[in-house]
């Protein structure tokens, strides 16, 4: 499996036979000039809640791609209108598809379309997929739940926010590393906008110094998982 991020929250994990777009935030990010959104054509597109900076691009994407989408009843209904295909869930809820297992999580936060209509639950997911487990949290602040959540996943990537202001800062990101037990934990939800701006120095000395297993990726580098 691989996965390649593409700024803000977005990513890519790619199996053998399919691809999995998250939160797909590019064409209007700046950090993420160089990402041709044209040149993504994922099967299947993630939406952990609605707000902009997590599906701007899902639209363009989806009818290029023919991409279906998993999110919450109010977000796959939403884009149902805009003739885009999905697959509806919930919090505790879980479901195989062809690539793998999604079971979807609760996330402490808001959700709301940028017209202002509700967006449902935020959420986060995990996915099983060819031997790895992987924890997209979505943008969340700390919570026990993660305790939970590793005393049923072996978590080997635990992809979480540390931007600060809109959700938890690298300190409790670190606190819910260890939580999760994952192998390895990768930051998102930094330095787009100016208020969640980090000091990536900082926060890689922090990490080091508790031990933990953490990368702040780069915008276009693909990776193994």
């Amino acid at each position: 499996m691989k996965c390649t991020f593409f700024g803000h929250s977005s990513f890519l994990l790619e199996t053998e036979h399919h691809s999995l777009l998250f939160d797909p935030f590019i064409s209007q990010n700046p950090l993420a000039n160089n990402i041709d959104i044209d040149s993504i054509n994922p099967d299947y597109i993630l939406i952990s809640h609605a707000h902009g900076d997590h599906i701007a691009d899902v639209e363009h994407i989806a009818k290029r791609s023919e991409s279906m989408i998993i999110a919450n009843f109010e977000i796959v209904n939403h884009f149902a209108e805009k003739g885009i295909t999905g697959f509806a869930m919930n919090s505790g809820g879980s479901h195989l598809f062809p690539f793998g297992n999604i079971a979807m999580t609760h996330a402490y936060h808001s959700s709301s379309f940028p017209d202002g209509t509700y967006g449902g639950n935020p959420n986060g997911f995990v996915i099983q997929a060819e031997g790895k487990t992987i924890y997209y949290s979505g943008d969340t602040a700390i919570s026990s739940d993660f305790a939970l959540l590793s005393e049923r996943y072996d978590i080997d990537l635990a992809i979480l926010p540390i931007g600060n202001v809109f959700t938890m800062d690298y300190f409790d990101a670190e606190r819910a590393c260890k939580m999760l037990k994952a192998r390895k934990c990768m930051g998102v939800h930094f330095d787009t906008f100016p208020p969640i701006k980090i000091d990536h120095d900082i926060v890689r000395t922090y990490m080091k110094l508790k031990g933990q297993d953490f990368f702040l990726p780069n915008i276009g580098v693909q990776f193994d998982l």
